[in-house]
């Protein structure tokens, strides 16, 4: 190993080194693995390639090995080979990984959007002229919700009241015809940011998505409040759905969107998110810090 080599590993320079020696800054997931790799060297000859973790301090780092094994008949011949850092190309291999996780877990949300959204207004339609022109406002409503999460290009640093932000992002489940009123919003007035109302944003259309499938949303006589108060420098947002169909057992809330979410309020809005499935319905309750609300 070479000065550089030392250095990338976080080792101090030495006149030999084991594999043993690597072997305590290699990631624990990933010793086994590098191990085997290692002694697989030994009995096949020719090329050889893995990537792995080291640790380094706090820092975790990729690790590209890359090289070539000894011939059978020289077993005792040195093993040549060299150490890339690849940590930038599996950041951005993680960060496109999650991207497309995102992508693919908005899309499937939006079609049981709409297909909830087709369901609720069927209930209130008297013809198919008037529920077509419903469905239309409903899906024109739900794109305006959308440019909440992604603004288009020019439209970004736009700041937006609470409650403006939770009325247009709720529009289009409301009913407009006999079930109209079932949603209810009571919140604190007070402006958010962008990346505040990003945020918001994706709890609430998590939660609807949800609510439409098996919740409050997808019966005629379930409602929805949502009320919101400070307390301590925190902002409290309350989101209560009565009346929907009675739960045989509590949902499983541990998918993408769910950790997401989670990751987002922390990191974002220093908060968190809770569920209590009631018998009556699901009571979410968003706690954010006061002092992030604007960003």
């Amino acid at each position: 190993m070479d000065e550089r080599a030392f250095g990338l590993w976080g080792m101090q320079w030495a006149e030999a080194v084991t594999f043993a020696d690597l072997s305590t800054h290699i990631h624990p997931a990933d010793r086994d693995r590098v191990q085997a790799a290692f002694t697989a060297t030994r009995s096949v000859p020719g090329p050889y390639e893995i990537d792995f973790r080291i640790m380094v301090g706090d820092d975790i780092r990729w690790i590209s090995a890359r090289g070539q094994a000894a011939e059978l008949d020289a077993p005792e011949a040195p093993m040549f080979g060299i150490f890339l850092d690849v940590t930038g190309r599996k950041q951005a291999e993680e960060g496109n990984e999650l991207l497309a996780g995102e992508m693919s877990h908005r899309v499937k949300n939006l079609l049981a959007i709409a297909t909830g959204l087709t369901q609720i207004t069927s209930r209130s339609a008297e013809s198919v002229e008037e529920m077509t022109g419903q469905l239309t406002r409903r899906l024109i409503s739900l794109g305006r919700a959308h440019d909440l999460v992604r603004p288009l290009p020019g439209e970004q640093g736009k700041a937006a009241l609470l409650g403006d932000l939770m009325a247009v992002l709720l529009s289009p489940y409301e009913d407009t015809g006999a079930f109209s009123g079932r949603i209810r919003v009571a919140v604190p007035r007070m402006g958010v940011g962008e990346a505040t109302a990003t945020t918001l944003a994706m709890v609430v259309h998590e939660l609807a998505t949800n609510s439409v499938k098996h919740g409050a949303l997808s019966a005629s006589t379930g409602s929805l409040d949502v009320s919101g108060r400070t307390e301590d420098g925190e902002v409290h947002v309350t989101w209560a759905e009565t009346g929907g169909p009675e739960l045989k057992r509590e949902p499983e809330m541990a998918g993408f969107g769910s950790r997401m979410i989670q990751r987002s309020v922390a990191s974002q809005l220093a908060g968190s998110l809770t569920y209590d499935w009631q018998s009556s319905g699901l009571v979410a309750t968003l706690v954010m810090r006061q002092d992030r609300m604007g960003r």
